[in-house]
């Protein structure tokens, strides 16, 4: 039996030291070990490296510990919502190892199995994989990747027994059952422990090998990060543009596809998926079979999917962790994803996680995405801000992927991408003209026979 406490601080007492590494579950707010990130904090230890696919935002989660300067290096996939960790990662105050969300996953789940190192079509051609070993397979490169086990790890479940299998729930599993596998010492934080016997082994998560203390946790907070009801499912700045982009982008959709859509303008594309259809939706934290937005009084703070909005799910949907979710993208079992940018080069390479020395939200799932997925399309603004064009000759910012664009959607036209021969518009969008698009394109592209006068 496995030893249960109902203070976080006796669960941690004698664990945590300086200079530790410490790997955390979660995404986002959802599935994380908020007591023990609290006893954490309350311990004192400093220098701490931290193993998390973000770092939850200013005030709750892992943002308690930047708060307090007690971590010196995240390992992590996105920075999020968190401005406190941009802002210390770009003063230099934070080490950052910035890792995809797929090869992070993978990372702790090998390391948790005694893989010291694996092979991955993510993040070849960026500037994430410099420095690393390339391998070439079946005539395309790998990036070799070395696996990561914690000295800690801290994870939050629904259910444990007292042998100390968990059980997570819905969207929850994401990051925590492949953290607890790579801990050296695991330390679960449930909701609910039943006695032995009580749990369907055919439902357990992570088997009691893996953990070495329980938690039962009590007050908690499970906030949402962001909240969207059904018939809200819009943005800032959208407008007849953007709609027109959702729409002609849902076209692409095809009877029977699993797609994924990234964050921001892409999820609006889930307005106007035909009726005629079905498609699966995928979401990255481990859920296949998205549904429909919720109505006021239905979220539940597990079936987040972080950065996007609350969801909810299917019939015949499944959940699983991020490790799995990956495993699905990389293994090209994913039909379509839609994602945005803030470069695209005319032979389809993308640019969309860095502005070097002035915003960081990191790679997340992208680098993954475009390695495997099947279809790219990207769905963007033809210009920036500052009126400059956002499809150039080539990227200036860092890259996400090489010759891995097939569409691109602006509000201005539609542009199909070929990796040899490059852009060609083919479609015009309500209120614009061939020239107009000429004017704001930094790069040659060809027309279209049907576009030509």
């Amino acid at each position: 039996m496995k030893p249960i406490y109902t203070d976080a601080g006796a669960a941690l007492e004698g664990l945590v030291a300086n200079d530790m590494t410490i790997a955390a579950g979660g995404f986002g707010l959802c599935g994380i070990p908020e007591n023990l990130i609290t006893a954490l904090r309350d311990t004192g230890a400093k220098g701490l490296t931290l193993v998390s696919n973000n770092a939850g935002v200013d005030d709750f989660g892992l943002g308690l510990l930047l708060q307090t300067r007690q971590i010196k290096k995240m390992i992590s996939s996105y920075v999020g919502e968190n401005a406190l960790f941009e802002r210390q990662y770009l003063s230099g105050e934070l080490e950052l190892d910035l890792t995809p969300q797929g090869t992070l996953a993978e990372k702790l789940r090998a390391g948790g199995a005694g893989i010291p190192a694996f092979f991955t079509r993510t993040g070849y051609g960026t500037v994430l994989a410099e420095n690393k070993p390339i391998q070439t397979f079946n005539g395309r490169e790998y990036v070799l990747e070395e696996s990561i086990t914690a000295d800690l790890a801290i994870v939050k479940a629904w259910k444990a027994d007292k042998a100390g299998n968990l059980v997570f729930r819905f969207t929850a599993n994401n990051f925590n059952a492949a953290c607890a596998k790579a801990g050296r010492i695991t330390v679960a934080e449930v909701e609910e422990v039943v006695e032995v016997g009580e749990l369907d082994p055919h439902h357990i998560h992570v088997a009691g090998s893996y953990v070495d203390r329980i938690l039962l946790g009590s007050s908690f907070e499970k906030p949402i990060e962001q909240r969207t009801l059904a018939g809200q499912m819009t943005m800032k700045g959208f407008s007849p543009a953007r709609e027109w982009q959702a729409k002609r982008i849902s076209r692409e959709f095809k009877d029977g596809m699993y797609a994924n859509l990234g964050i921001g303008m892409p999820t609006l594309v889930a307005n106007y998926i035909p009726d005629d259809i079905t498609v699966t939706l995928h979401a990255e934290n481990g859920l296949l079979g998205v549904g429909p937005f919720p109505r006021e009084g239905s979220e539940d703070p597990d079936l987040i999917n972080a950065g996007k909005q609350t969801i909810t799910w299917l019939p015949g949907s499944a959940f699983f962790d991020s490790s799995e979710s990956f495993a699905m993208v990389r293994g090209g079992h994913i039909d379509l994803s839609v994602l945005g940018a803030m470069q695209v080069s005319c032979y389809g390479d993308l640019a969309n996680w860095m502005i070097p020395g002035a915003m960081v939200k990191g790679p997340g799932g992208a680098m993954d995405l475009v390695s495997g997925v099947k279809k790219i399309v990207i769905m963007m603004d033809h210009c920036a801000k500052d009126g400059s064009s956002k499809l150039m000759e080539e990227c200036t910012l860092p890259l996400t992927g090489k010759h891995v664009v097939d569409m691109v959607v602006t509000d201005l036209g539609v542009f199909e991408v070929d990796a040899e021969t490059g852009l060609t518009l083919i479609e015009l969008a309500p209120e614009s003209n061939i020239e107009l698009i000429r004017e704001k394109t930094a790069c040659p592209f060809r027309i279209a026979d049907n576009l030509q006068t």
